[in-house]
């Protein structure tokens, strides 16, 4: 049997050489495999792992799951720093090269759309949670989080007039990293940008839960935005993560927008 091929990501061709000590999932070292204008960054992984049945067994162990997730954001995270990579579901396996060949020439149109409308774009997550904040007098924690998502996607917006590519590419989306894995190719959820005071796991209503497609010459405004909210409502809890590659804005049915 074939060993299967672990795909990371889908990139446009690049120069600079992957990290020599870059491990993989199942600590496979990541490889380019190229098909026309584009590349598929994949790792051969062992079939008794990743055939599609003992895979399966394999994503029900949560221990085993958090560990290829890591491996997997850690290659992605890597790419990020070379090129501007278009990252896949944790858990996208394919039989073999050829399989993944025909996914990029099927998918190409759209890959190559998507990729020139992220160029130079990285993903911000924002979660504002906690009851009405102190120092918002006659204002709701729930409308608090509903001028802070719209200052926000405002500022994304910004980042059409930097991006060559498609002008319909959403600029905020509900948050999907470390979503929960169903089978081959981890489906992340996320819920809607807005919580709408839905309680978070520690009991306090979710505020605001999005994900932000900011260009990175605009990255150091959006972060002092949100920490200027901080410093306003010292009553929520506010939580910055990125910059990431853009999960949420990978298109289906490769990723989880």
């Amino acid at each position: 049997m074939t060993d299967p091929r672990y795909v990371y990501a889908v990139c446009r061709p690049w120069d600079t050489p992957l990290q020599a000590e870059l491990g993989g999932v199942a600590g496979a070292p990541p490889k380019r495999l190229r098909h026309g204008p584009l590349v598929a960054v994949v790792s051969v992984v062992p079939a008794r792992d990743f055939a599609p049945g003992p895979l399966r067994d394999r994503l029900a162990d949560p221990a085993w799951r958090d560990a290829l997730t890591r491996a997997h954001e850690a290659v992605v995270a890597a790419l990020t720093t070379v090129t501007t990579p278009l990252p896949l579901r944790p858990a996208t396996v394919f039989p073999d090269d050829s399989a993944v060949r025909v996914m990029l020439e099927e998918g190409g149109e759209r890959l190559q759309e998507a990729l020139t409308a992220l160029d130079g774009h990285v993903e911000w997550g924002v979660t504002v949670t906690g009851a009405t904040p102190s120092g918002s007098a006659g204002d709701s924690g729930e409308g608090l989080g509903r001028r802070l998502h719209t200052d926000l996607s405002a500022m994304a917006a910004r980042s059409r007039s930097l991006a060559p590519g498609d002008s319909e590419v959403p600029r905020a989306a509900p948050a999907t990293r470390g979503g929960e894995p169903s089978g081959t190719g981890l489906p992340s959820g996320g819920g809607e940008p807005l919580g709408g005071g839905e309680p978070s796991r520690r009991g306090e209503p979710v505020l605001l839960n999005a994900a932000y497609l900011v260009h990175r010459s605009l990255s150091e405004e959006f972060v002092e935005h949100v920490e200027r909210f901080r410093e306003r409502c010292p009553g929520a809890v506010v939580s910055l993560s990125g910059p990431w590659a853009p999960y949420s804005f990978t298109p289906a049915p490769y990723g989880s927008g």
